[in-house]
């Protein structure tokens, strides 16, 4: 059996740096990591690829570029209250940047609360409903 990668200083698996829990209903979108699908189905039955279900807690969104980041008001509906979306994005590149990503956010009413790599060559911005809306 293959170890969890770690990425990063920290010591904890990648799953519990997202906050994954046993039983969570996620959805992985665009995101092409040869773990996360396997780290995933150790923890959770509930895993959607091709669009979230309703009252999703956990999303995994690839965002490979500005347009992409439109879909985060239909990503938003999907969520519980106190569900999260993390958006992941290829780390040093000009054309998709962490402050686009915050701005498309906060559009949608999301903010931002933690930043994490996500890989070697990913990065990812946690977004939540503040409070104050849910």
């Amino acid at each position: 059996m293959n170890p969890t990668p770690q990425v990063g200083y920290s010591k904890r698996s990648r799953l519990d740096k997202l906050g994954v829990k046993p039983d969570m209903r996620v959805a992985v979108l665009n995101v092409d990591d040869r773990w996360i699908m396997k780290e995933l189905n150790e923890r959770t039955s509930d895993v959607a690829t091709s669009r979230p279900k309703k009252d999703t807690d956990l999303i995994l969104f690839g965002v490979d570029g500005p347009k992409l980041l439109a879909r985060l008001a239909t990503l938003r509906k999907s969520l519980k209250s106190n569900g999260m979306i993390w958006a992941i994005w290829p780390k040093g590149q000009q054309y998709i940047k962490e402050d686009m990503i915050r701005h498309a956010a906060l559009k949608q009413d999301l903010v931002d609360v933690k930043v994490i790599a996500f890989s070697e060559t990913l990065s990812g911005l946690k977004l939540v409903v503040p409070l104050a809306k849910r």
